[in-house]
C-alpha cells in the first residue's frame, strides 16, 4: 500500500477504481434493500459503514464489502415480520457470531473447499450477475439496448489504448454524456430509489434484551453470519489466485463480523464482500491495495449525499454493462471447454455442475457450494471406498490349517463398512490370521468392523488372530475395542 501512495500512476489506479465501484454500488445497494424490505438508504448506509471499516479491518486487500443480495435474501423476514429494530438487532448479533467463528477458526476450513467446487462457485457467479441485469434490458425503452452496446464496445476496445483510466469509468462517463447530450429518455439511477441527503447516525435497535429476543433474531443471525461469511471466504480466496497473493482468512472473519456489527450501529443491513464489484475493483480495474476498498466507501458517501442529484441522471444503461462485461470476465470459459470436460474427471465435472447448478436455482452462493461440498465429499467416499482390498490364503502353518487374509489400503467408514463382507466364516478352518500391516485403521467404524468379524468367527468356534497393526492403528483399537456394542 505504501508503494501505491508513494507512485502516482498506482495511486490513481487505485483512486479511479474506487470510483467506478462506488458507482456500481449504488443500484446494487438500493435494489439489496428492496429485497430485504428497508428503505434505500439502509443498503447504502450499510455499503459505506462497511467498505470503510473493512479496508482497515479486513484481511484482503484490494476486495469490496458492502450490502449483498445473499445477506438481503436472509434476512428479510426480520424486517417483514418483526421490524426495523428487531432486524438491527440481527445484524448486530450476526456480526457478532462472525467474530465468534474467527476465534473458533472456522476460517481455517476453506482447505476442506474442493476446487471443483471454486470453479462452480465462480460460474454461478457469472451466471448470478449477468441475470440480475436482465430485468434492466426487459421492457425497457429501446434506446437502451444501443446504449449497452456502446458500454460494452467501450469496454472491449479501450483497455488497447489506454489502460491509465478504468475502461469502466470511461464507459460510464461516456454514456451518460450521450444520454443527457442527446436527452434520452432512459431509466436512470435515480429511477431505483431515493438517495439519501444526509449522514449516517448513530442508531440502538430498542429491543428488549430477554431470551425471547435472542430466540427470534438468532436463527436469523446465524444464518447470515454463515453466509456472510461463506461468500467473504470464497471471495478472498478467488482475488487470491487471480493476484498471486495470500490473504488473512481468520482476520478476514473478524473483519467481517466488526464490520456488520458497525454497520448495525449506524443503521445499515449488513453485507459480506461483493463478488461482482470486487471483480470491477481487481479485475477490471487492476486495484491491488486497500487503498481502493476504503476510496470506494468514501466516494460512495460523497456520490449519494453530495452529488446525488448528479448521480441520479446516470443510465441503468451504463452500469449494466459494466455488470455484463464483469460477468464475462469472471466466468472460467476453461471449465467448459470441450478438451477441458474430457480430460476431466466425471466426478469432478459432476460436482461443479451441482453446485451451478443450486447456486442459479436458490440464489444462494452459500448454499450452492455447501451442496457442492457435500456432493464432493460423497463422490471422494466412494471412490475411496474400494481402496481396501482383502485377500485370502489357505495353508498350513505349523501343520495347523491356516486361513490368512491380508487387508490393503485405508480403512475408514466409507471402506470398512463391507468388510465383514469378505471373510469366509464358515469354510475357514479354525484357526486365522489377519494380517492388517499393509492397512490403516482411521476411525471407529473400522474398529467396530473388526469387532464384528471377530466376534462372527467366536460364533463358529474358531479363532482369529490380528497382527502386523503398525502402532497408531494399534493403540486407537486397544481404546476402542469391544466397547463399542458389536455383538451384544
Amino acid at each position: 500500500m505504501l508503494t501505491a501512495l508513494r507512485t502516482p500512476r498506482l495511486l490513481t489506479r487505485e483512486v479511479l477504481a474506487g470510483l467506478v465501484v462506488a458507482l456500481a454500488l449504488i443500484p446494487e445497494a438500493i435494489s439489496f434493500s428492496i429485497i430485504a424490505g428497508v428503505d434505500p438508504q439502509v443498503g447504502l448506509f450499510s455499503s459505506f459503514v462497511m467498505a470503510i471499516a473493512i479496508a482497515f479491518l479486513g484481511g484482503r486487500p484490494a476486495m469490496i464489502t458492502a450490502a449483498t443480495g445473499a445477506v438481503a435474501l436472509v434476512i428479510a423476514p426480520v424486517a417483514r415480520d418483526y421490524g426495523m429494530d428487531y432486524f438491527i438487532a440481527t445484524v448486530i448479533l450476526a456480526g457478532i457470531f462472525q467474530v465468534l467463528f474467527a476465534v473458533l477458526g472456522v476460517a481455517k476450513l476453506m482447505r476442506f473447499i474442493p476446487r471443483s467446487v471454486m470453479v462452480g462457485f465462480v460460474n454461478s457467479l457469472a451466471i448470478l450477475i449477468f441475470v440480475a441485469q436482465v430485468p434492466n434490458l426487459i421492457g425497457v425503452p429501446w434506446l437502451v439496448y444501443p446504449l449497452v452496446a456502446a458500454g460494452i464496445l467501450i469496454m472491449v476496445f479501450m483497455p488497447r489504448i489506454t489502460k491509465v483510466i478504468p475502461a469502466p469509468l470511461v464507459a460510464i462517463v461516456l454514456v451518460t454524456g450521450a444520454a443527457v447530450l442527446f436527452a434520452f429518455t432512459v431509466p436512470t439511477v435515480g429511477d431505483q430509489g431515493e438517495l439519501p441527503r444526509s449522514l449516517p447516525s448513530l442508531f440502538l435497535p430498542n429491543v428488549p434484551f430477554t431470551w425471547e429476543t435472542f430466540t427470534i433474531i438468532a436463527p436469523f443471525a446465524a444464518a447470515m453470519a454463515v453466509v456472510g461469511l461463506l461468500e467473504s471466504l470464497m471471495t478472498a480466496k478467488l482475488v487470491d489466485d487471480i493476484t498471486d497473493t495470500h490473504s488473512r482468512k481468520t482476520r478476514e472473519a473478524w473483519g467481517q463480523g466488526a464490520a456488520n456489527v458497525l454497520s448495525g450501529f449506524f443503521g445499515g443491513m449488513g453485507g459480506c464482500a461483493m463478488i461482482g464489484q470486487t471483480m470491477i475493483n481487481v479485475k477490471a480495474s487492476g486495484a491491488r491495495t486497500r487503498i481502493s476498498t476504503f476510496l470506494a466507501g468514501v466516494f460512495l458517501l460523497v456520490l449519494v449525499v453530495g452529488l446525488g442529484d448528479l448521480v441520479s441522471i446516470i443510465p441503468m444503461a451504463a452500469l449494466v454493462a459494466v455488470m455484463i462485461m464483469v460477468s464475462v470476465a469472471t466466468f472460467d470459459w476453461h471449465s467448459i471447454k470441450p478438451s477441458t470436460l474430457k480430460a476431466m474427471p466425471v466426478g469432478e465435472t459432476a460436482v461443479m455442475v451441482a453446485t451451478v447448478v443450486v447456486v442459479v436455482v436458490t440464489h444462494n452462493l452459500a448454499i450452492g457450494v455447501i451442496v457442492g461440498v457435500f456432493v464432493a465429499m460423497v463422490i471422494f467416499a466412494r471412490r475411496v471406498a474400494h481402496f481396501a482390498t482383502v485377500t485370502r490364503d489357505v495353508r498350513l502353518d505349523e501343520t495347523v490349517p491356516t486361513a490368512r487374509y491380508t487387508v490393503d489400503g485405508e480403512l475408514f467408514f466409507a471402506s470398512s463398512n463391507d468388510l465383514t463382507t469378505q471373510f469366509e466364516y464358515v469354510a475357514d478352518p479354525d484357526r486365522v490370521v489377519i494380517d492388517m500391516s499393509a492397512s490403516h485403521i482411521w476411525d471407529a467404524s473400522t474398529v467396530a468392523a473388526l469387532d464384528a468379524i471377530a466376534t462372527k468367527y467366536e460364533s463358529h468356534g474358531k479363532h482369529v488372530v490380528f497382527e502386523g497393526l503398525n502402532e497408531a492403528s494399534s493403540q486407537f483399537r486397544g481404546r476402542l475395542a469391544g466397547k463399542l456394542g458389536v455383538g451384544h
